[in-house]
């Protein structure tokens, strides 16, 4: 398969930007990341995969042939994806919160990682007890709860999904995923 990719990529020098995004879905049809156009393509081709939905307003063309411009492909065998939770990682923090602070709203300044129930009084390293805070508000709610400090949430912090951080890599969404990210 290997030579197979090689040679179609030698005989198919596809002309344009190639790295807008494609939904990959599972066999079952459930949401398994995302992918540029070239991927997908090259996934086509070599039958690994099939396009569900295609863009009608665009095509890809090679010297001898037009090719669908793939937005959503369906892979051709069920993958098992042992490991779907999203790792607490301070990155991954950031971009649940939106990189906006979790106390005043703000995204301008510097942010850091705020323990809502503070490390030193027993508070752990949890989805639900960290948030991104500027470093204001992070050093006035010091040492203390945010009802001790007086400082209200914007938002509760939550455990995200796998398809929430799909959402996130695109940015817009198109909206013809949206049935395939559970999405009303």
């Amino acid at each position: 398969m290997h030579k197979r990719r090689q040679a179609f990529e030698r005989t198919h020098n596809f002309n344009g930007k190639l790295n807008a995004k494609v939904l990959i879905l599972n066999q079952s049809y459930e949401p398994l990341s995302i992918c540029n156009v070239k991927k997908a393509v090259i996934l086509t081709y070599l039958h690994k995969a099939e396009i569900v939905l295609r863009n009608k307003k665009k095509e890809l063309h090679s010297v001898s042939r037009s090719y669908p411009w793939p937005s959503i492909i369906r892979l051709s065998r069920y993958i098992k994806v042992p490991y779907k939770k999203v790792v607490l990682t301070r990155k991954n923090i950031l971009r649940r919160d939106a990189y906006k602070c979790a106390y005043c709203g703000r995204s301008d300044l510097p942010l850091t990682i705020d323990h809502l129930i503070p490390k030193a009084r027993g508070g752990s390293d949890s989805w639900e007890n960290l948030v991104c805070a500027c470093t204001f508000c992070n050093n006035k709610k010091g040492d203390r709860t945010p009802e001790e400090a007086n400082i209200d949430l914007i938002s509760k912090p939550f455990k995200p999904s796998h398809i929430m951080f799909i959402k996130n890599v695109v940015g817009r969404l198109d909206e013809n995923w949206k049935p395939y990210l559970y999405m009303s």
